[in-house]
């Protein structure tokens, strides 16, 4: 199975470098994982309905070009759907069993994401009401994304 996470942007923290770096290491046991990082527009101070369309579409032009053609693609979006991690763990094996052996995670920059990345969209998932940092949601979602491979697998994991 291939994993991918598309992601609007570059982390420089450490700590959170650290942290995908591990769940990196531990997912590599259970799958060819990847982290493929699109460039940020500059959004100015103040920006307008349409001056931040605009950025979303041009992030989304980089977005799309990266999602592999046959994979099976989540957004990650405030409005999507939220499940529990038993739940996300059986839509992960159950894609699997579709066919399908690539799986794409999007997450979009600081501003969302454009309505052509949603309608690409195989699903919306949404971690929460509460908004994260997108930078934040990568280890939230690598986290869950190696829980549901421990569960899917019948291994002890903390719950």
């Amino acid at each position: 199975m291939n994993i991918s996470i598309i992601t609007v942007g570059k982390i420089k923290e450490k700590y959170l470098k650290d942290a995908i770096e591990e769940y990196s290491k531990r997912l590599s046991k259970y799958c060819k994982f990847y982290i493929i990082e699109v460039p940020d527009e500059q959004t100015k101070e103040n920006a307008s309905e349409v001056e931040l369309d605009l950025v979303k579409e041009k992030e989304a032009e980089r977005i799309l070009a990266k999602i592999p053609k046959d994979a099976y693609v989540f957004s990650l979006e405030i409005e999507g759907k939220q499940m529990d991690s038993v739940a996300f763990a059986k839509e992960l094996s159950s894609i699997t069993v579709k066919g399908k052996s690539h799986i794409a995670f999007v997450i979009g920059g600081s501003i969302g994401l454009h309505k052509s990345v949603s309608d690409r969209a195989n699903e919306h998932l949404s971690f929460s009401k509460m908004t994260f940092p997108h930078q934040l949601m990568r280890v939230i979602l690598l986290e869950q994304i190696y829980r549901a491979f421990r569960i899917n697998n019948n291994e002890p994991y903390h719950k």
